[in-house]
C-alpha cells in the first residue's frame, strides 16, 4: 500500500482539533503514520496547520497566504530580467514574490552540465537525508535517488561554478554547501520536504552548529527529462519542469530567523527518462564555522 501524501478534509480538522486540545505536534505525527500517511509529508501536514497556510485537498484556496507572522523582505536575488556574473549573463524567466522563488535560464553552459555528469557518474552512492532527532545523514525511502558532492573549490572547474552560483544566489561563496549532484531513475521522486532545518527537531541543532540554518536553494538541472521529474511547489501548485542548464531558486529565512512554510517543495518522480541535477545550499554565516 502507498504512503498517503494528500489531506483530506477529515484529517485536516483531526489536526486542528488535537491542537487546539493540546496534543503534541509529534503524536499526531505518529498516529498519522501509523494511518498510513507518508512520514514526510505528515510532518509538513501537521507543522502547516500549525502554521496556518497548509489547506485540506478539498478546500481550495484562492492564492497562497503568508505563513503567520512571516516577514517578507527585499530578496537577496538581484532584481531585473538579467543577473550579469563574473563569468556568465543568467536570465530570470519567471518570479514568484511569496514565497520568493524564481527560474532561471543559462545558470550552467551545456558542457558544463555534460562535465558534471561525466564526473559523478562512476561515484554515485544511495542518497540521504538528515534525521529529525540525530540530525545525522540517513537514507529514507522517501528520497529515491543517489547522489555524490564536490567540496567547495575542490578544483578550478569546481570553483568557477561555485563562484558564479554565488554571484547569482548573491550570498557569500563560502557560506555554501559542497555542491550535491543527484540522479533518479525511472520512478525516482523526491516527497515534498523542507530545505531548512526544523527547529522543532532535535537534530536540526546538531546540523545548526556548522554554519546556522539554511537560507536559499538553488536546483540546477543538468538533462532534459523525457517525462516528469518536475520540481513541485504544492502550497502554491507550482511546477518547473527541468531544462539543461536552467535553475529553479527559492528563499526560506529572513534576518529574523522566521522560516518560510510555503517553501514546501518536491520532485516529482520521473516517468521516462532520467534525472540529472545539482544543488547548491547556502547558511548564514561560513559553512563548517560554528557559532561563538
Amino acid at each position: 500500500m502507498n504512503a498517503m501524501t494528500h489531506l483530506p478534509p477529515e484529517w485536516h480538522n483531526w489536526i486542528q482539533e488535537n491542537l487546539s486540545r493540546g496534543c503534541a505536534p509529534q503524536s499526531l505525527i505518529d498516529d498519522m503514520v501509523r494511518n498510513h500517511f507518508d512520514p514526510v509529508f505528515a510532518r509538513a501536514a501537521v507543522n502547516g496547520v500549525m502554521s496556518g497556510p497548509f489547506v485540506a485537498a478539498s478546500k481550495p484556496q484562492p492564492q497562497a497566504q503568508s505563513p503567520a507572522g512571516y516577514v517578507y523582505e527585499r530578496p537577496r536575488l538581484h532584481a531585473g530580467n538579467l543577473i550579469r556574473t563574473s563569468d556568465r549573463d543568467v536570465r530570470v524567466v519567471t518570479r514568484v514574490n511569496r514565497p520568493m522563488i524564481a527560474v532561471l535560464d543559462g545558470v550552467l553552459s551545456e558542457e558544463e552540465c555534460d562535465e558534471l555528469i561525466r564526473r559523478s557518474s562512476d561515484k554515485m552512492r544511495r542518497s540521504t537525508t538528515v534525521d529529525p532527532l540525530t540530525g545525522k545523514h540517513e537514507v529514507i525511502a522517501d528520497r529515491s535517488s543517489e547522489g555524490t558532492f564536490f567540496t567547495l573549490n575542490a578544483d578550478p572547474f569546481i570553483a568557477r561554478l561555485d563562484r558564479r552560483i554565488s554571484e547569482v544566489m548573491n550570498w557569500p561563496v563560502e557560506n555554501g554547501e559542497g555542491l550535491q549532484i543527484l540522479h533518479y531513475g525511472i520512478g525516482g521522486e523526491y516527497k515534498p520536504h523542507f530545505d531548512y532545518f526544523p527547529p522543532e527537531d532535535p537534530g536540526s541543532q546538531v546540523q545548526m552548529t556548522i554554519g546556522g540554518q539554511r537560507v536559499s536553494t538553488m536546483v540546477m538541472y543538468l538533462n532534459e527529462v523525457e517525462e516528469g521529474g518536475t520540481t513541485i511547489f504544492p502550497e502554491i501548485g507550482m511546477e518547473v519542469v527541468p531544462k539543461k542548464g536552467s535553475a529553479v531558486y527559492f528563499e526560506y529565512t529572513n534576518s529574523q530567523n522566521q522560516l518560510d512554510r510555503l517553501t514546501l517543495h518536491g520532485g516529482s518522480p520521473v516517468t521516462r527518462g532520467e534525472k540529472w541535477i545539482v544543488t547548491k545550499w547556502m547558511r548564514q554565516r561560513k559553512y563548517g564555522e560554528s557559532a561563538t
